[in-house]
This record gives structure tokens, sequence and C-alpha cells, in this order.
């Protein structure tokens, strides 16, 4: 006894994209751009601050507080680029013919 033949089955589509208008993640909203950019460079100031604080008691400068420094510069960039939006002005400019 054999099984009987299944039918074919289309394809899956993919659901469509909500997002598939805006090119970038806070797209062209100033103020958005603007209010998460100072807040990671504020969280930045923070944690550079608590590493400061070990340092100035009088602590050792261990790893961990290098890696404090270091993952406060990183926040500290990456609100800069939130802020500057570099991806979003690199648009390629083309001749018309």
């Amino acid at each position: 006894m054999s099984a009987p033949p299944t039918p074919a089955s289309p394809p899956p589509t993919a659901p469509p994209s909500s997002t598939s208008s805006s090119p970038a993640m806070f797209g062209s909203c100033w103020s958005c751009r603007l209010l998460s950019g100072s807040a990671l460079i504020l969280s930045a100031g923070y944690v550079y601050q608590a590493a400061r604080r070990t340092m100035r008691q009088g602590g050792p400068t261990s790893m961990g507080t290098v890696a404090q420094i270091v993952f406060a510069s990183g926040l500290a960039a990456w609100g800069m680029v939130v802020i500057m939006d570099p991806v979003g002005k690199a648009t390629k400019k083309t001749k018309d013919p």
C-alpha cells in the first residue's frame, strides 16, 4: 500500500515589513536622535565617574576599572554616532543622463 500523493503547497510568503519605508532606525527624527544620543553620553559619564571614584579613593587600577573606562568611551562614541547620524547623510549622488 502506498500513501496517496499530497497536493503541492504554495511557497510561504514573508509578512509585509512595516519598516521598509524608513531607511534608518531613527529616520529624520532629530529629537529622537538627540534624546537617545544624549542619554547614551550621560550614561557614559556615569560609568566613567564610577571608575574614577574607585581610582580617586586610592584603589589600585585593575582590569575591571580599565574595562569600565573603555566601556564608557564606547558608550560616548555610540551616543555621538546616534546624534551625528553619519550613515543617513551618506547618500550616493548619481548623474541623470
